[in-house]
């Protein structure tokens, strides 16, 4: 730990930025029926204005990290802080889908620099048994930002167009930059080396199984273009990523990805669960949204309004819950909140019919941020515990890289999901993805078959959600903070110590 003597204003400072990239996320969610009708594109395109960032984002996140360790968490987050906040003024000026989808995937990339420096820094900065309350924050932004993300997203795309929804982060990109500038200090770096193959392996393997996936629908599950075919893709892919894995544990450098940080037992599970809280998070989002302005008609601003319980709960208990981790064991938090959080998908899913009243889907939605609000800082909190000072950012970097490996998953495999069942649910020439010809709300007739799809499409995320409840559970008994400094003064890494 590096002493800081006013840790809580630099925490502040990068807090904003990260808030803006997570209300970035959630004003997308709610502007996508807008989008397709404006832009004359189909579902899974606009999809894709989800998936190029959240690929971009997540691609990068080892090396940035990395990036951070080398020159300065400071540094790096102001630079991804300028990228975000230009691209964002892009992503508003963008007048076909294809350009939007390139200044997203620009805009992912400025994510990608940003956000591994606000963990970096809560390591390096905050003394382990006092990081709880640092990362109940951090869990308190995701909170609060689901709740101003959607509604205030559904207020800029009623009253001024979906351009509004990215024209919104330029002022709050300047600010955060001059409250970084004068509040986050400049921190010691260490020298790496930069695993350019891994990189360029990782990149193209994330690439492909994205791409195989989430295209599957369109093409059948068959052929693309001559002999190249959607199941080829995916196996590609999945050689590129398996390669990847291999040279991180062979290649003489520096890794990329430090494999000896997943013989701690709680960061490997941390990582397992916030890869599936990401999968679910992204996906159970846009069947929902979808549902409720094409099945209901509401308004984006309407249908953010649903998601107000799940964000009061979730803001208000976060706090309290990153407490409450400094003093039980976190896999007890974790664990009952991925259990209420899939039962809360699950209820949902099963009320998504054309005539249900809308205002029973509050009560989920409440339960929601009660789940939601025991999941963020248990795991972060586990999953950074032991981490030396040197790696703080190899290990920002991996948690993230993992939680957003989980949402470009997740955005990808709703997508297909979505494709199949609206196929299968709706009538002939009405399925698939060609919905860019819906204005507001869906004739009477399509209103049951949509509904049927979008719950079953909600059961997706549900269970996987079950996968992060099993990984919780397994977390062991956090070690005091004495022994984790007695660790580090008898050898030089922390990261190799049982976890």
């Amino acid at each position: 730990m590096e002493t800081v003597e006013r840790p809580w204003p630099a925490l502040w400072a990068l807090v904003l930025g990260f808030f803006m990239i997570l209300v970035d996320s959630t004003i997308v969610s709610v502007a996508n029926p807008k989008i397709l009708e404006s832009l004359h594109t189909d579902i899974n395109a606009v999809i894709w204005v989800t998936s190029a960032y959240l690929l971009a984002y997540a691609v990068p996140l080892l090396i940035t990290g990395r990036l951070g360790d080398r020159f300065g968490p400071k540094n790096l987050y102001l630079t991804g802080l300028a990228v975000f906040t230009l691209a964002s003024l892009w992503c508003g000026l963008s007048g076909d889908i294809h350009m939007l989808i390139v200044a997203r995937a620009v805009q992912g990339l400025g994510a990608a620099m940003m956000t591994p420096q606000t963990m970096a820094v809560i390591t390096r900065i905050f003394a382990p048994d006092k990081r709880g309350p640092a990362m109940g924050l951090w869990g308190a932004t995701a909170g609060v930002a689901m709740l101003v993300g959607p509604i205030l997203g559904g207020v800029l795309v009623d009253g001024l167009g979906w351009e509004w929804i990215f024209f919104v982060n330029v002022p709050v990109g300047v600010v955060a930059f001059v409250m970084a500038v004068r509040l986050v200090p400049k921190l010691r770096t260490h020298t790496h080396k930069f695993d350019l193959l891994g990189v360029a392996l990782s990149a193209i393997g994330m690439f492909l199984l994205v791409f195989g996936i989430q295209e599957g629908g369109t093409y059948h599950w068959g052929t693309i273009t001559g002999p190249i075919t959607v199941w080829g893709l995916i196996i590609t892919g999945l050689v590129f990523l398996a390669a990847f894995v291999v040279w991180q544990a062979v290649g003489r450098g520096e890794p990329l990805l430090p494999l000896h940080l997943f013989r701690v037992r709680n960061f490997s599970l941390a990582n397992a669960a916030i890869t599936v809280m990401g999968f679910s998070v992204t996906s159970m989002s846009l069947p929902l949204f979808f549902y409720y302005q094409l099945v209901r008609g509401l308004t984006p601003t309407q249908s953010a309004l649903m998601m107000v319980p799940m964000a009061v709960f979730s803001g208000v208990l976060a706090p309290f819950v990153g407490r409450l981790v400094d003093l039980v064991n976190p896999r007890y938090v974790a664990c009952t909140g991925f259990v209420l959080m899939t039962i809360s998908l699950l209820w949902t899913s099963s009320l998504m019919a054309p005539n249900t009243s809308i205002w029973l889907f509050l009560l989920p939605s409440g339960l929601l941020g009660i789940a939601s609000a025991g999941i963020w800082a248990p795991l972060s909190t586990t999953a950074t515990r032991n981490l030396a000072p040197r790696e703080a950012g190899a290990g920002a970097g991996v948690y993230n890289t993992t939680r957003q490996v989980g949402a470009v998953l997740g955005s990808a495999a709703i997508a297909a999901l979505i494709t199949a069942r609206l196929t299968a649910e709706m009538p002939h020439g009405a399925g698939g993805g060609s919905l860019s010809e819906a204005s507001g709300r869906l004739p009477e007739f399509l209103w049951q078959p949509f509904s049927t799809a979008m719950g079953q499409s909600m059961v997706m995320p549900a269970l996987a959600l079950l996968i992060g409840a099993v990984m919780a559970a397994l977390f062991a008994k956090p070690r005091s903070v004495e022994a984790i400094y007695a660790d580090r003064t008898a050898a030089p890494t922390s990261a190799d110590q049982p976890g």
